[in-house]
């Protein structure tokens, strides 16, 4: 079943539900395996309360666990006004030419073009490091050019604050921040940087789990996205068919496309790890009939109905209500079907009875 025959399009307001505030992770759990894992059996509408660590009994020798392992960046700069010396705030999104940056940029309406911005650095000094804005299209993000350095990525570790979602909250210049965060707000198997937020559901890993899995037969193999506003940012229109997701940037290797062509052939399982993996899969796959290397952007948007060429199960984070995250796993709960929206909000209903602890630094679902 497609979207365009779809009787009654899904509405963004169809994927709402009301999360009590203290359920909203303000920190990784003690352990970074130490989470929660509510297990939910497609075929059987069944659902289990797990741990993380039980992870390897629910997959199977021949699986091909497919990561995201984009590295976060220190996004978040800090600065003032030139003129004036007002408080300003960057969060950069994506690279754009000649070596600028787009950003979202706090207060906007008072940063226009031509505004030269002076740089703080992660501990609330100042810097000899500038910006500039360029340009404001028309969602009111800048273009912004950095003066100062060849490199802007070089200098982040000591300008920029790891990028935590606002639910998550923390002061200004690092205070609020902490060494737990630089480290727990990135995946153990990071390695390209690019991401101004995290792939949330690989931060449950650890390596011995990973060791234990392929000691247990599953092959594990890794895709890159970076993840940007077309992860993050809200649906602001009422109707799904109107949205339009954000480029991301991603690779899918060689070897990773051959493990899963392999796998399908051989009628075994491809588990993604996160929305974020599945969407640089199910955006190859809608092109080609066998996967191969290759490097990109994605705005691949998924919503129920949807069918799923490439993934079988899904590993992922609980996501914020009338998300396209949420979106998406609801799709991949009911493949081709409208059904998985509800029973998508049926066990987060369960989650929150249970208190399950939600978004970027929360528990996991698994679903098969």
């Amino acid at each position: 079943m497609s979207t365009e025959n779809q009787a009654e399009p899904l509405k963004t307001a169809d994927f709402n539900f009301i999360l009590p505030p203290d359920l909203i992770a303000q920190k990784p759990a003690p352990d970074r395996d130490g989470s929660r894992l509510l297990y939910i059996e497609r075929a059987e509408g069944t659902l289990a309360h797990r741990q993380f660590t039980d992870l390897p009994q629910f997959l199977r020798a021949g699986d091909v666990l497919v990561m995201n392992n984009s590295r976060v960046i220190p996004a978040r700069l800090r600065g003032r006004k030139g003129v004036g010396g007002g408080a300003v705030e960057m969060l950069l999104t994506e690279p754009a030419r000649d070596a600028t940056w787009w950003a979202m940029v706090r207060p906007g309406k008072r940063l226009p073009p031509n505004t030269k911005i002076e740089l703080f650095d992660n501990q609330g000094r100042p810097t000899p490091f500038t910006a500039e804005v360029l340009e404001k299209n028309t969602e009111g993000h800048a273009r912004l050019r950095f003066d100062g350095t060849e490199d802007l990525l070089a200098e982040l570790d000591a300008l920029g604050e790891m990028p935590l979602p606002p639910y998550i909250r923390r002061d200004a210049h690092g205070h609020g921040q902490t060494s737990e965060d630089a480290e727990r707000y990135q995946t153990v198997y990071a390695n390209p940087a690019g991401s101004v937020a995290a792939p949330t559901a690989g931060l449950h890993f650890t390596e011995p789990l990973l060791e234990q899995l392929r000691a247990r037969g599953v092959e594990t193999h890794t895709v890159t996205l970076h993840v940007g506003l077309g992860t993050f940012a809200p649906v602001k229109v009422d109707a799904l068919t109107e949205h339009r997701m954000h480029s991301e940037r991603f690779t899918l290797p060689a070897e990773t496309a051959a493990a899963i062509n392999a796998a399908k052939a051989d009628g075994r399982r491809v588990i993604a790890v996160g929305t974020t993996t599945v969407r640089v899969l199910e955006s190859v796959a809608a092109d080609i009939q066998l996967l191969d290397a290759t490097s990109g952007s994605t705005d691949i948007f998924i919503y129920p109905p949807r069918d799923f060429k490439v993934v079988d199960g899904l590993l992922t984070n609980f996501h914020l209500p009338q998300s396209t995250l949420l979106m998406l796993v609801s799709a991949f709960a009911a493949p081709g079907e409208l059904s998985g929206r509800q029973r998508m909000l049926e066990a987060y209903a369960e989650a929150i009875r249970e208190k399950y602890r939600f978004f970027s630094y929360g528990d996991a679902m698994l679903i098969l």
